[in-house]
Parts: C-alpha cells; sequence; structure tokens
C-alpha cells in the first residue's frame, strides 16, 4: 500500500487543475516548479534549446528592459549557445511600443518572445493578447512571466496568445 504516495499524487493533481482554471489552461499543461524563477528559466531556456534541438535555424529571443532579473539572465546566457538577445526599450510609461515590437519581429525571425504580464516593480499591466497576436503572425513563440498578475488579473493564457507562461504561489 503506497496510501501517502497516492494521497500526495492527489495533492498535486488538484493544485494543477486549480491552476489550470485559474489561467484558462488544461492541467496537463501545467509544469510545477520550485518558484518563478525556475519557471521563467525553464520556459526560456527549455523553449530555446528544445528548437536548437529540432533544427530550427530561429535563434532571435526578444525580451524588454523592464523584464524581471531572472528573465533578463536566461535570454543573455543563451547567446553563449548561438542565440541573438534582443532586449527592447519601454516608453516612459513602461509599456512595449507596438510599433517597436512589430519591427523587431520584422527584423529577424524570432523564436520566442518573453515579456511580463504586470511588472514586479512599477505595476505597468501589458497588453499580452496584442503581443502574443504580434508574436504569432511572425511565427514566435510567446511567454509571459505572470508572477504577479496571477490572481490579481484575469489571465487566459489561450486569448493572451501566450504559449508558455510563469506563475509564483506568492
Amino acid at each position: 500500500e503506497h496510501a501517502l504516495g497516492r494521497a500526495a499524487e492527489e495533492a498535486v493533481e488538484q493544485a494543477r487543475a486549480h491552476i489550470a482554471e485559474l489561467i484558462g489552461a488544461e492541467p496537463r499543461e501545467i509544469v510545477l516548479t520550485s518558484g518563478a524563477t525556475e519557471a521563467n528559466n525553464l520556459a526560456i531556456k527549455g523553449a530555446a534549446r528544445f528548437a536548437a534541438q529540432q533544427g530550427s535555424d530561429r535563434r532571435r529571443i526578444l525580451t524588454l528592459a523592464t523584464e524581471h532579473k531572472c528573465v533578463l539572465e536566461s535570454v543573455r546566457d543563451l547567446a553563449a549557445e548561438g542565440f541573438e538577445p534582443v532586449v527592447l526599450p519601454v516608453g516612459p510609461d513602461g509599456l512595449l511600443d507596438p510599433a517597436a515590437l512589430e519591427a523587431a519581429l520584422a527584423a529577424a525571425p524570432t523564436l520566442l518572445v518573453s515579456v511580463m504580464a504586470v511588472n514586479n516593480e512599477i505595476g505597468v499591466i501589458q497588453d499580452l493578447a496584442a503581443i502574443g497576436a504580434a508574436a504569432k503572425r511572425h511565427g514566435a513563440l510567446f511567454h509571459t512571466d505572470a508572477a504577479q498578475a496571477a490572481g490579481r488579473i484575469p489571465l487566459d493564457v489561450g486569448a493572451g496568445g501566450a504559449d508558455l507562461g510563469s506563475l509564483s504561489g506568492h
């Protein structure tokens, strides 16, 4: 009998179901990590390395200057593996200029766009639906660090166009 193990597994599956319901995902799409830093690293580096293993020639990764340190470091670390990190500026209001995103996406084939949903320092809420749509138009994956958004603003990974998202229990 492994009653304790089965009870623990059931608790994890219930947690997956609750998280999935919160963000409009399927429970099978939820991967539990130790926190948002690990989730961001796994999403960004995992997507890049998987694409490279599959033979993709896309090596460009776009992010914002105002992203959390763990996102900026993950993107920059991938330069050592032949990826091209591009850090876009934000406007005085902290928002990504849609025209700047379009220009960056049009400049070269892009693998991944990573943009924080709600900034942890200045509280800016990015337009995830527009960013996700732009990424899709150019064949790029879209990742959002939604650690500061979960439970505070509505999140729907399908409507927002996110392929990958990072949350935190805090």
